[in-house]
């Protein structure tokens, strides 16, 4: 048998290598690099990279060629606008990471110990977590990609694996903050045995490993119709679990609660962008003429999914958790693109992944702003007046928090209005009665968190609004520009995404 030598594009490829390569050289920093210089080398070299991946990205978009590495990676119209928007959350999140006083000083130390008291008491700067994101982002460049089982299984490891790590680096915290960690790891391992498992069947139903193959073999009704519906059904639980949908869910509110809070904005945003992409290309590809098969369970899913997040949030009174099944309802909005199966739904996905990412980080990052002498405040109950301490911090919020319920103006309406409009066309109206009735309950409690800081009056409870450095106001300050401009100007962008969003098999 003759040995094939491997055929790579390395332009097509050089958004994700770039990443690598930085990372690699971080790696290297942390080692020889005194502890004085190592944040500044590490985030010029972070934010280098992210920047540059970005313009490479930008100039691959018209490529013709969309084989990049022996066909188990396809770079076409909607893997560089996902590839982008993943890129652009994780730079603003960058400057929200930079702001270090939210890491431990130091990881390995057991919470509470003497070396880590030292460690605090000497000015110890964790920057190792500059590695770690530019790994994890190179594993969410490579999700949305990937055409075959086992490249979407290397991505799902590359961008899950920094992240266990990233979760139990809190400051404050620290055992709740391990908690998390612990929890998010055992959780992802389950989820990734799962994947494997319905990857298996798919193979064993189509004989192939790659997207176009089970795509033939679905089309030609080959194989056994029972692996297939457990292919699909336990390759779902693996990607359903990393964008929090019900039931697969109970990770998010305390890994979101425990993680350090620059860390669950960056996870929240960016990993939903990488995973709802690869749905989208694995239903729209390699599923979509098996649509009798997944759609009512997915549709089902959705509404619950919607339904239960909305409904548990109102009960939250902690900020972060509050969050946490906001975004589990969000998931729920975004599987009505999957359901939809059509151009309108693609479209729609995809701007709805940007712009809700975008708020996202912005949301988290006042989050952080909050403080007592203990660090942060996350008690929505100690956020009372807090429109009359800080009118900026306040009204930031508030912007961030209608763009989530979709009010007119901001880009989550415009996202809400586009992805429940391509579901309705596709007969989805099950879903969109839902989706509807569950946005109208987000709204009340997203509007008595305003309420909340505008009417009522501050207690005197040491809390108070603290910008640690220019880097955290950069982060809300465009997070601010572009929630706002998507919901006033969204038309550039959605007729952008259109023109550009086109599968290739």
């Amino acid at each position: 048998m003759d040995f094939a030598a491997p055929v790579l594009n390395y332009s097509l490829l050089s958004p994700i290598l770039i990443l690598l390569a930085g990372a690699l050289i971080g790696v290297l920093v942390e080692a020889f690099v005194s502890k004085a210089l190592r944040p500044i080398t590490q985030l010029s070299i972070t934010l280098g990279s992210l920047v540059l991946s970005l313009v490479q990205v930008w100039r691959i978009r018209n490529e013709g060629s969309t084989t990049a590495a022996m066909g188990s990676v396809i770079v076409d119209g909607p893997a560089v606008l996902l590839q982008a928007s993943i890129l652009i959350i994780s730079i603003i999140s960058v400057f929200l990471i930079a702001d270090t006083e939210q890491f431990t000083a130091l990881a390995a130390a057991l919470p509470g110990s003497d070396e880590e008291r030292h460690a605090l008491q000497s000015g110890n700067q964790v920057t190792e977590v500059y590695p770690l994101t530019l790994f994890a982002v190179s594993g969410m460049l490579l999700f949305p990609i990937s055409s075959d089982l086992i490249t979407l299984f290397v991505a799902l490891e590359m961008l899950s694996l920094p992240l266990y790590l990233m979760a139990g680096l809190s400051r404050r915290r620290r055992l709740a903050s391990q908690e998390s960690a612990l929890k998010y790891f055992l959780l992802g391992a389950f989820s990734s045995a799962f994947f494997l498992f319905g990857a298996a069947f798919l193979y064993g139903y189509s004989s192939s490993i790659t997207f176009a193959g089970i795509h033939d073999a679905v089309n030609g009704a080959a194989g056994n119709d029972v692996f297939l519906l457990i292919g699909i059904a336990f390759l779902s639980i693996g990607l359903l679990f990393k964008v929090g949908a019900v039931p697969f869910h109970a990770w998010s509110p305390d890994v979101y609660q425990g993680a350090p809070t620059p860390v669950t904005a960056f996870m929240a945003a960016a990993t939903k962008v990488a995973a709802f992409g690869a749905m989208l290309r694995i239903f729209y590809t390699a599923f979509a003429n098996a649509q009798w098969s997944w759609t009512p369970v997915l549709s089902l899913i959705a509404i619950i999914t919607m339904l239960f997040g909305s409904l548990v949030a109102i009960t939250q009174r902690d900020v972060k958790r509050m969050l946490a099944y906001s975004s589990i309802a969000h998931a729920g909005f975004l599987l009505s693109g999957v359901i939809a199966l059509n151009k309108a739904g693609l479209d729609a996905s995809i701007f709805y992944l940007f712009a809700y990412g975008v708020a996202t980080v912005g949301g988290f990052a006042i989050v952080t702003l909050v403080r007592d002498s203990a660090g942060e405040v996350t008690d929505l109950n100690r956020w009372k007046g807090l429109g009359k301490r800080s009118p900026w911090v306040a009204t930031s919020f508030a912007v961030f928090l209608l763009a989530f319920a979709g009010i007119p103006l901001t880009s989550g309406f415009i996202g809400k209005f586009s992805i429940f409009s391509a579901a309705y066309e596709s007969g989805a109206k099950g879903v969109v009665i839902a989706g509807v009735l569950s946005s109208a309950i987000a709204a009340f409690f997203y509007i008595r968190v305003i309420v909340l800081m505008f009417f009522t009056d501050p207690v005197e409870d040491g809390t108070s609004v603290e910008i640690p450095s220019s880097l955290t106001q950069i982060t809300v300050a465009v997070s601010l520009i572009v929630t706002v401009a998507l919901g006033v100007f969204p038309a550039p962008l959605l007729n952008f995404i259109t023109d550009h969003a086109i599968f290739i098999r």
